[in-house]
């Protein structure tokens, strides 16, 4: 069973409690929610959303035992306010994203998300969007293709990656790719991250729009809590806790004029206060359990 990163540190934050409402936005495999329903007991309720059919329905069957206290939907938190409002989840006491990818996707062949995957290089966490990492690979132009995986993965020899993939199309695999990229810059002894990994995080960033969805999602969340709610999310990659941290940090400020400006013109008013000023990390025993729980990044607001 997939187990959820920083669980007792997310339950600790949001601090579910009997006859609460939650929603889980990023629902998986149903780990945190199942926290979250244990310790709303007996009646809390949470809604998930998940924009993978496959983890939704691995949740349904994690979730089944508490019955009418759980609603799942199909769809990317990027509409989680229409999601909220259709199922009576407005003013809820707690919301959390947990932005990572499971095991269970991860680890799933036929995804392409795994430069060892012998599989083709899909990496859409919805099946029926348009757009796949192959697509993207086999058909932007060489100069595009290295802004995107400079921009989304930080990849500082992303153009001489960029003119290998052009001169190499059309790749067909994850591992295709990934075999290709190792070739091209090479591997020093003991480097513990594969060199492919920059890239394809941003391939999936590209083909999954995982930035802009949380930018949408983000003052989505806000307005749906209720006055002493809690927002929780769990970042994975420096561009994500990047947006994560300015909003929170321009949500709980009052003014945001620049410095020179001596009265506000702006009128904005603090809506949270920080929970957490810098981020909750794994601790080294969850790390040595779960290596893929290393970059994980935990920030937390409340609402006035």
């Amino acid at each position: 069973m997939h187990q959820p990163v920083l669980y007792a540190e997310v339950l600790d934050a949001l601090q579910p409690k009997s006859g609460g409402a939650y929603i889980d936005g990023t629902v998986g495999a149903g780990g945190h929610a199942e926290g979250i329903l244990e310790r709303s007991a007996p009646d809390g309720r949470l809604l998930g959303l998940d924009q993978d059919p496959t983890a939704l329905e691995t949740a349904a069957q994690r979730l089944a035992r508490f019955g009418e206290r759980v609603v799942l939907v199909r769809r990317n938190f990027r509409f989680l306010r229409d999601v909220a409002e259709a199922h009576g989840f407005v003013g809820v006491d707690g919301i959390l994203l947990d932005l990572g990818y499971s095991s269970l996707q991860i680890d799933d062949p036929s995804r392409g998300l795994s430069f060892r995957a012998d599989a083709p290089l899909d990496m859409r966490l919805d099946p029926d969007a348009p757009l796949t990492a192959a697509d993207l690979v086999n058909t932007l132009p060489e100069d595009e293709l290295a802004d995107l995986i400079y921009r989304y993965g930080e990849e500082r020899r992303s153009r001489r990656i960029a003119r290998a993939i052009v001169q190499a199309r059309p790749i067909r695999t994850a591992r295709e790719l990934g075999d290709l990229i190792e070739k091209t810059v090479g591997r020093r002894r003991g480097q513990r991250i594969h060199p492919a990994t920059r890239t394809f995080q941003a391939l999936r960033i590209a083909v999954n729009d995982e930035l802009g969805a949380l930018e949408a999602v983000l003052p989505q969340a806000i307005a749906l809590l209720r006055s002493g709610g809690r927002l929780a999310v769990i970042s994975f990659h420096s561009l994500e806790d990047r947006i994560v941290k300015h909003f929170f940090k321009q949500e709980a400020t009052d003014c945001l004029c620049p410095p020179h400006v001596l009265v506000c013109e702006c009128g904005h008013k603090a809506r949270v206060r920080l929970v957490t000023r810098k981020p909750i990390v794994p601790t080294a025993a969850e790390i040595e359990r779960n290596p893929r729980a290393r970059s994980a990044k935990l920030r937390v607001v409340e609402k006035l």
